[in-house]
């Protein structure tokens, strides 16, 4: 695992004060979305297939920050839509950044060159580059010719000027375990980003493409042949290990969602950032109206073939935290792993 030392340690306090406080749900990571709107149209996703009113609303960042700080999370993943489009973002940040909160923005790295000088290099923030494939793949995946050679040279220029950055790549059916590889050698070995998500896509009910979604049997074969041959402790994936034993089919868990929520422009989504059943507005009301136990793989048709990180992380992350030889294999994958901390 990835994540910096300092991290590391911040988050496992908080973990243990929710364990002595003896609260059951709580949040790990907010994904925060201050805006629908993007400058790309991607296949699989289904944030801007809102109305266009929708789409020309930007969150106000007392809203955002007051958000975050509402339900105490230590963590924000700053997405949308494109965030770099918000004319604020760089203010959303600052705010969060002085609270001490890891703040991860999201973006596809288009504007990403023009707005780097509105940002200031910290060890509480990083840019989360999308990236899905190597150059033909990835341009395929966002629709738009151009993208990954831009969001490559972003995030050189990113490095460069001394911020952190770490990637997200989702992959479909018509990926294979060499596709996987080829990708995550080049962000690992070449590009040289500090930290790497990987995510099977899941079938978000508004995404126009609805025919290269993963199935779990089909996500657990795949990243069970792309982990193969040391590839997976040799990366530098920003997961529990747990999670990638859930990944290959190793370890199954339940879905806690409440411990990723989702914050947009409605406001907190029930039960998760792919699922819309509804919106209430503040994470006290989210934990303790929604129907929890009715989620999840075998529960709901929808939950069938999800296995995003998004439900089953943070389930990881507390079963790590439960198991004294989990949380030392933790540990050890921490100290060991090649990122600076």
């Amino acid at each position: 695992m990835a994540m910096p030392l300092r991290q590391s340690i911040r988050v496992g306090t908080y973990l243990f004060e929710q364990k002595l406080r003896k609260r059951d749900k709580f949040p790990l990571i907010v994904e925060l979305e201050p805006l629908y709107a993007c400058n790309l149209k991607c296949e699989g996703c289904g944030k801007i297939q809102h109305p266009a009113g929708v789409l020309k609303q930007r969150m106000p960042v007392a809203q955002a920050v007051g958000a975050v700080l509402e339900s105490g999370a230590p963590m924000v993943s700053i997405a949308g839509g494109e965030p770099l489009m918000h004319p604020q973002i760089d203010e959303i940040v600052r705010q969060l950044v002085a609270r001490r909160k890891y703040v991860f923005l999201c973006t596809n790295a288009l504007l990403l060159r023009k707005k780097l000088e509105k940002f200031t290099p910290s060890p509480y923030f990083a840019f989360a580059v999308h990236i899905d494939g190597l150059r033909e793949r990835h341009d395929e995946s966002v629709a738009k010719e151009g993208v990954f050679d831009e969001a490559v040279a972003a995030i050189k220029e990113a490095k460069r000027r001394g911020f952190r950055v770490t990637t997200n790549s989702t992959f479909f059916n018509t990926d294979t375990p060499q596709t996987i590889i080829e990708v995550l050698n080049f962000l690992n070995d070449d590009l040289q980003v500090d930290e790497m998500m990987i995510s099977p896509a899941y079938a978000y009910e508004k995404a126009p493409d609805q025919e290269h979604f993963l199935g779990v049997e089909q996500t657990r074969e795949l990243f069970k042949k792309a982990f193969a041959g040391g590839n997976r402790r040799r990366w530098r994936l920003n997961h529990s290990p747990l999670f990638l034993d859930f990944l290959e089919g190793k370890a199954d868990f339940p879905c806690t969602a409440w411990a990723i929520p989702n914050y947009s422009l409605f406001g907190w989504q029930r039960p998760c950032y792919l699922m819309s059943d509804g919106y209430v507005p503040t994470y006290r009301e989210l934990v303790e109206d929604t129907d929890w136990d009715k989620y999840g793989r075998g529960k709901d048709p929808r939950c069938a073939n999800c296995m995003a990180h998004c439900g089953y992380e943070p389930t990881a992350v507390l079963a790590t935290m439960g198991s004294l030889k989990e949380s030392l294999r933790a540990i050890r994958e921490t100290v060991s792993g090649n990122t600076p901390s």
